[in-house]
């Protein structure tokens, strides 16, 4: 697994860019959604569980996970991302007592353990995030009770290709609002340009664009402007996940990665 050091000046305001995606937030993105956190816990039964969402981002996760009838806890680092949480908790579940919300970072052993347990810990494209993932790895399993399920996903190893893309995230963070948007506008067509490409030669433009939504009921847009900003930035190997946390006595239930490719590798793990 990697582990550079961080500057925690250039750290990327996830907060901004998931306030934006709320204002395109759907029910079909929300449906979509739900449906896939049932696919990503591999159909264990949420009715009735307590659910701890690790870095909530938007919050539509905790959002899927309330609306399958789990008891939520969401916490975030980012204030802002925390309010986009607090926001949807507002919209679709006002005054229920069975989602809270909360400031925190994973980090913190002891906020943690003041969460209590929970039988699932469920933290998506964000360990990686926090500068110091190993620590974070470890410490994701501080609330997560016996027999629980631990659901995360984390970029892909790709070695030289992911140190490149550290010092353009790198890059963009340092960089004044004119030479972001030249760096996201480059970036958009390294990602998208062949993809959207053979949509066209297909006969079906921008087919790819416009059926993102049905993955977990994200946007492309703003996928990208968090995959492109997404600092601090580190990557472990499949291999390396399922073994860290086969010596810390999980099973491994399920795992999706995507070979040599770009992007996360997602696993579910069982607590013996």
């Amino acid at each position: 697994m990697s582990n550079p050091k961080h500057d925690a000046d250039f750290r990327f305001p996830f907060g901004e860019n998931w306030d934006r995606f709320l204002r395109v937030l759907n029910e079909d993105r929300i449906r979509f959604a739900v449906s896939s956190l049932g696919e990503i816990l591999a159909g264990f039964d949420l009715g009735d569980r307590d659910f701890l969402d690790v870095g909530s981002g938007s919050g539509l996760s905790s959002l899927a996970a309330r609306r399958l009838g789990a008891r939520v806890v969401s916490f975030d680092y980012d204030p802002e991302s925390v309010a986009c949480t607090l926001e949807l908790k507002k919209r679709y579940f006002p005054n229920d007592t069975a989602w809270r919300v909360e400031q925190g970072s994973v980090l913190d052993e002891s906020f943690l353990t003041r969460l209590g347990s929970f039988d699932v810990v469920y933290s998506w494209g964000v360990l990686h995030h926090t500068g110091a993932m190993n620590e974070a790895m470890a410490k994701v399993l501080i609330p997560l009770r016996g027999g629980g399920r631990l659901a995360v996903s984390l970029y892909n190893n790709q070695g030289w290709a992911s140190r490149l893309w550290r010092l353009w995230k790198r890059l963009y963070n340092r960089s004044p609002l004119p030479v972001r948007g030249c760096i996201l506008f480059l970036s958009l067509l390294r990602l998208w340009g062949p993809t959207t490409l053979k949509d066209f030669l297909r006969g079906r433009p921008f087919q790819t664009w416009r059926t993102y939504g049905k993955e977990r009921g994200m946007s492309p847009w703003h996928d990208l402007v968090d995959w492109v900003g997404g600092y601090p930035f580190e990557t472990a190997s499949p291999e390396d996940v399922v073994a860290f946390y086969a010596e810390r006595g999980l099973k491994l239930i399920q795992a999706k990665t995507c070979g040599r490719g770009r992007g996360c590798n997602e696993f579910l793990f069982e607590r013996r």
